[in-house]
């Protein structure tokens, strides 16, 4: 597997596209190094981030039965991406079942982010909303081994949280302060640290069961 993501990697710039909507998708992709996003863009050029890709991360598995893309990818930060023909991929898919497994579990958590942002629009308040990002974001980067202890890289702007929660940024910095004043977080630059993990997740209506954790005991065999 490793050989097969040497063979053909990409650099994309930060806030260029990895794919773009109306694209026809040409290659499956795994996350290497930086941060991206799916998003929908009205005309008017308002923008509705849908998730977050992060490092580790295999978005387009099944781009050989997708015409042309419904929504973009976008890089957030400098992204590296390895890209794999579709036949390619799916010969090693059907020849090792491990491989297939960790691709049902790699679908399975994708839509359970989906459902938990949507949860998220229509339930949660804005506080909550951002808690959540946090919360998410920092389960997400510790099971692949990018935390130090309670601290993990936190790129992103109060701009991409308006658009990933679906508030204005005025609202993302009022918000953002008042974790900080209730000391659950601290975010500098591009660090977040989390200062109380429990009480962020009580704030957050957060538990990682949406994540499925434990994708090392699925993959197993």
């Amino acid at each position: 597997m490793e050989a097969l993501l040497d063979q053909r990697q990409r650099s994309i710039a930060p806030r260029r596209d990895v794919v773009s909507e109306g694209e026809a998708p040409r290659f499956v992709h795994f996350v290497l190094e930086g941060w991206g996003c799916r998003y929908r863009q009205m005309s008017d050029g308002r923008r509705q981030m849908l998730s977050l890709l992060l490092p580790g991360d295999l978005f387009d598995p099944h781009v050989q039965v997708v015409s042309q893309m419904d929504h973009a990818v976008g890089a957030i930060t400098a992204m590296t991406v390895a890209e794999v023909v579709p036949d390619t991929f799916s010969a090693l898919v059907e020849g090792h079942p491990g491989i297939a497994r960790a691709l049902w579990w790699n679908d399975h958590v994708a839509l359970g982010m989906h459902r938990e942002w949507i949860a998220s629009l229509g339930l949660r308040s804005a506080r909550e909303r951002i808690a959540l990002l946090f919360c998410e974001v920092y389960f997400r980067l510790r099971l692949v081994g990018r935390c130090s202890g309670l601290t993990c890289e936190f790129p992103l702007t109060q701009a991409d949280l308006a658009e990933a929660t679906g508030l204005t940024p005025v609202h993302v910095n009022r918000m953002v302060q008042e974790l900080r004043r209730e000391r659950l977080i601290e975010w500098a630059g591009r660090t977040l640290t989390i200062l109380d993990l429990d009480r962020l997740c009580e704030v957050a209506s957060f538990t990682p069961g949406y994540l499925h954790l434990d994708r090392t005991v699925a993959a197993a065999g």
